[in-house]
Parts: structure tokens; C-alpha cells; sequence
């Protein structure tokens, strides 16, 4: 039997990131995202219904979206679903909850949009960067990085020399 586990989510922040580091210094990234759904009802009213979801982001894709995503910005996460479970110490009862762990990212749209943090710059009114990682631990152990529409995306691989720098496109 084959197995797929596999999200897709565009929508918008919640929150700003919350980053913080594993005591082997590797970065984890907690948001929130509100995804709408719109349909119509029988009398032909539009019905916005709006889904919440916490993602978690590792590695180099936490720093980046820490770096430059804000409350109110769009982004696009593609990742897996994952099932926490603990035990409430308050009540003894077993606690559940489904959350999103995010092994690539796309920002959406310009710097122009959302966010009062001033982190919400990097990219023009096109937008759209694009970052992957991977790791089945949910550490990141290698990314790459490209803007939307650029050379790199093209099978024929990069026009351009990669360069380490601070700047993610």
C-alpha cells in the first residue's frame, strides 16, 4: 500500500515567527497561517470559512522567515502533516493536536503587503521567493533558493554563480 503525506497552503500569517534554537543550535520556526475557503450556500450567498494552522519551519527556512515575513503576509508552505501528543500535567487527560511541518516556502506577493514589523522588505511588487529544504528529522539539512520565474527554475540549471550572502534571492 502506498503511502502520500503531503500539504499545500497559501494564506496569510497570523503572527510573526517565533524562532528559537535547539540546544544544537539548529533554528525551528513556529507561525500561524489562516487559509480562506469560499463557497456559496443554497440561497447563493458567498461564505468565507477560514482554517487556522500551525506550521513549523527548520533550518534555514525558519531564519528566512523570520527574516522577512510578518503578520498579514502571504506565503506558500508545502510540508506534511504531523500529530503531537503529550499529556495535559493539569487535567492527566492525553492532548492530541494536528499541525503543518513546512519543507518549502514561497513568499507571496510585495513588501508592500502586511506586516507592521518593518521585516516584511526583501522582495519587489513581484515577489515570490522560494526556498527548500529537506531532512525527515525535520532539520534542514541543505536548501536551495531561487526567485520565482528565474533561470534556476529552467532543467538546464542556473545562468548565474551562486554566492554565499546574506541576501536569500
Amino acid at each position: 500500500m502506498a503511502n502520500l503525506n503531503k500539504v499545500y497552503l497559501m494564506g496569510r500569517l497570523t503572527r510573526d515567527v517565533e524562532l528559537r534554537y535547539t540546544p544544537k543550535g539548529t533554528a525551528v520556526g513556529e507561525l500561524g497561517m489562516a487559509v480562506n475557503r469560499y463557497r456559496s450556500n443554497d440561497g447563493g450567498e458567498r461564505i468565507e470559512e477560514t482554517t487556522f494552522v500551525d506550521v513549523t519551519l527548520w533550518g534555514r527556512n525558519a531564519e528566512l522567515a523570520n527574516q522577512y515575513l510578518a503578520k498579514g503576509r502571504e506565503v506558500h508552505i508545502e510540508g506534511r502533516l504531523q500529530l503531537d501528543s503529550w499529556e495535559d500535567k493539569a487535567s492527566g487527560q492525553k492532548r492530541n493536536k494536528l499541525k503543518v511541518v513546512g519543507e518549502a516556502m514561497q513568499f507571496i506577493g510585495g513588501s508592500g503587503q502586511g506586516g507592521s514589523s518593518g521585516r516584511s522588505g526583501g522582495q519587489g511588487e513581484e515577489g515570490g521567493y522560494q526556498s527548500q529544504g529537506g531532512g525527515s528529522s525535520g532539520e534542514s539539512s541543505s536548501s536551495s533558493s531561487a526567485p520565482t520565474g528565474s533561470a534556476s527554475s529552467q532543467s538546464s540549471g542556473p545562468a548565474f554563480e551562486e554566492e554565499e550572502d546574506d541576501i536569500p534571492f
